[in-house]
Order: C-alpha cells, then sequence, then structure tokens
C-alpha cells in the first residue's frame, strides 16, 4: 500500500517558489488500479515523478509497505517493488531489448518469455527482440517496449505517467487490454496510472483528481467519471462495468 502524507512540492521562480503539488494526502490500496486524473499542468506528472524517486518533495512523507521511502533513490525505490514508466522513455544506445526486459525481470528470461512481454504491447517479438533500444525506435516504440519492461518486473507498484502519448490508435487499443489484463490479476500489487483518455478511466477502480496540485475529488470510478463526462449514457457505461466485475 502506498501512502501520500501532506505532499507539496514547489519550484523556484521570480516571486520566491511555485507550488505544483500542494498538500496532497491519497492513498493506493493493494489490488486496485487507480487512475489520476485532471487539466494539464495541474501536478499529475510531478506526483507520480514524486512517487518514483525522479524529484524530491518539499515538504510530506511517502509510506510505501508501511515504510518511509521520502529519502530513497529511485533505484532504491525499485529495489523495493515501486516500478515507473516515463512519459517520454528513456533510450539506450548498445543495449538490445531483450537484456533490457532481462535486467528489468531481474532474471535472465528466456527468448519466449520476452518475446510474450513484447507481444503484449503490440510488438511483432522477432522484429524487435535484437534491435537496439536507441534513436532508430520510434517515440510509440520506446513506448510499448517501456511498458513491457514493467509488465516484465511484476512489481508492487506499477507507474504508467501518460502511457497513450506517442502511440497511434491500434496501439492504444492494444494498451488498454494490457490494462485491462492486469487489472483481472492483480493480487497484492497495485497499478497506477496519469491519464485523461476516457477508456483508460473506464478500467479504473477508483479515480482521482489533481487540479492545481491538489486533490478535488477522488472515489470508484462509477461515481466519479460521469461527473468528468457529464452524460447519463457514462452513468450507465460505468454500471454495466461494475456489474460485469462482480460477475
Amino acid at each position: 500500500m502506498l501512502e501520500l502524507q501532506h505532499l507539496s512540492f514547489e519550484v523556484a521562480d521570480e516571486h520566491g517558489g511555485k507550488g505544483i503539488v500542494k498538500d496532497v494526502s491519497l492513498t493506493i490500496p493493494d489490488r486496485e488500479l487507480v487512475v489520476i486524473t485532471g487539466p494539464n499542468g495541474g501536478g499529475k506528472s510531478t506526483l507520480a515523478r514524486l512517487i518514483a524517486g525522479v524529484e524530491t518533495p518539499t515538504a510530506g512523507r511517502i509510506i510505501f509497505d508501511g515504510i518511509d521511502v521520502t529519502d530513497l533513490s529511485i533505484t532504491e525505490r525499485a529495489k523495493r517493488g515501486i516500478a515507473f514508466a516515463f512519459q517520454q522513455p528513456v533510450r539506450f544506445k548498445g543495449l538490445q531489448v531483450l537484456d533490457l526486459l532481462r535486467i528489468a525481470a531481474g532474471k535472465r528470461l528466456g527468448v519466449g518469455e520476452a518475446c510474450e512481454y513484447l507481444s503484449a504491447v503490440g510488438l511483432c517479438a522477432k522484429d524487435y527482440i535484437d534491435r537496439e533500444v536507441n534513436a532508430s525506435l520510434s517515440g510509440g516504440e520506446l513506448k510499448r517496449i517501456e511498458i513491457a519492461t514493467v509488465l516484465a518486473r511484476s512489481a508492487r507498484l506499477s507507474i504508467f505517467d501518460e502511457p497513450e502519448a506517442g502511440i497511434d490508435l491500434w496501439s492504444f487499443s492494444n494498451l488498454i487490454t494490457v490494462f485491462e489484463n492486469m487489472r483481472r490479476h492483480i493480487r497484492d500489487s497495485s497499478i497506477m496510472i496519469i491519464s485523461h483518455q476516457e477508456r483508460i478511466l473506464s478500467v479504473a477502480d477508483r479515480i482521482v483528481v489533481i487540479r492545481e496540485g491538489r486533490v478535488a475529488a477522488q472515489g470508484p470510478r462509477e461515481e466519479i467519471l460521469p461527473t468528468l463526462i457529464g452524460t447519463t449514457s457514462a452513468v450507465a457505461a460505468c454500471r454495466q462495468l461494475t456489474k460485469e466485475d462482480r460477475e
């Protein structure tokens, strides 16, 4: 379980400091897929980076599985089970996709296992398994490969920062399937996705709205999603999704 206790983050500006994340208290329980949404520039991605350890909060605490990880590095948090997929994936010249998946999994994956992770994100494994993770790959390809590495991690907390960015429509549909499958098979882990896409919001257990650096609303999908879309059809869709979950 992840607990954020009065988390804040400021950056320096000509007026002395600007608050990006402001006194956010939030709990991400185990066995839930939580989507963080809200207006652009509201602090969603910064919140994800704070949890992953990319940025350091100026106030507040981050508690993961009962342990204070506020001052731990991104590497130390990764060892404790926090996986993070960047909005803009990193390139690794000289490193092959197979090697990257093996590093993510923390073991010597067989080629067949690695290919399953690539296939899950809509990539033809034989075309990518020996490719270098470099500039020869498009942004969309890199995004899908990074998501495959998160799947290989089987982390306690998997964080995806706008996973839909830079990918085509077919890949986006495939991505929804990936998240639906992850949600169905959640055990003692949890998933956090930063997104404003309705189709991703529709697979959430819970939705958190961040606006101007603060939690503006949070609750079960069937309560929050209709308020974001504002249609009666959305209410019916949420009820149907909830019924399918129970079945």
